[in-house]
């Protein structure tokens, strides 16, 4: 067999193989880029909205599809909370060894002002999420958990100042039922896509997903949103009309 053989059928093999790279990056890898406001003000500007006005700002993006859907249930409806998504992934699973330990290494890794986004992959049968998982994050300065899954130890995540969002409630433990496969990867829940540092803000509307690299412009833009709205419920509590008001530039 000549070189020029063997050149021919490696370039054959590799025209068959398939191109798989950018669906990888796109499905497996994340960068978190540095925001120009530092975290702690991004965030508390954040909490000072709503998810409605940050919903608008993403449809200025074309973005339709950012809130979580609508079946995840409320535990602290008087809070407005954001902080920096941190995934996870579990699945119905009966297995039981080296669950704890996978578990321990992902709750090492939960940060301050982190936003918890758990992926259960419709599991209806366990909890994720119970007390002492809630008083663990209060510790390390996670600021809420949105898990689509189940909840238990509802009386002791409310003995804490801790935002959960939820699917339903249930006293099944997950141990043997549901296991964690991995942590801080890009999730899927909906039609939502949720990144390693996107923002996350949830409230008494339900919760969504800024993406990190328009974090700052949404921000800034929903702010102005509720500077307009302020005006336009002062032109309504003035008694001026719904023509005068729209001629302003108002919207209802």
């Amino acid at each position: 067999m000549t070189d020029s053989t063997i050149d021919t059928h490696a370039l054959q093999k590799e025209a068959r193989m398939m191109k798989l790279e950018a669906l990888i990056a796109e499905r497996e890898m994340h960068e978190v880029v540095p925001l120009a406001i530092p975290d702690d003000e991004l965030l508390a500007r954040y909490e000072r909205l709503y998810t409605g006005a940050i919903s608008d700002v993403l449809r200025e993006h074309v973005l339709t599809e950012q809130a979580i859907p609508g079946h995840v249930n409320v535990l602290r409806p008087e809070r407005t909370v954001a902080g920096f998504a941190f995934t996870v992934k579990s699945a119905p699973n009966t297995r039981v060894s080296g669950e704890l330990t996978f578990r321990t290494g992902m709750i090492e890794q939960l940060g301050r002002n982190s936003f918890v986004v758990w992926d259960t992959t419709s599991d209806t049968e366990s909890t994720a999420w119970g007390g002492v998982m809630t008083a663990t994050a209060v510790g390390l300065g996670v600021r809420a958990a949105m898990i689509d899954g189940g909840i238990r130890d509802t009386a002791q995540i409310l003995q804490k100042d801790f935002p959960v969002f939820y699917r339903y409630r249930s006293p099944n433990g997950s141990l043997g039922r549901c296991l964690i496969s991995h942590y801080q990867v890009p999730v899927r829940i909906g039609a939502v896509w949720i990144r390693p540092g996107d923002v996350v803000v949830g409230d008494m509307d339900g919760v969504i997903v800024v993406p990190r690299r328009l974090a700052v412009a949404v921000l800034e833009r929903a702010e102005q949103i509720l500077g307009n709205e302020r005006e336009i419920f002062r032109w309504v509590a003035e008694g001026d009309s719904v023509r005068e008001i729209t001629e302003k530039g108002g919207y209802f």
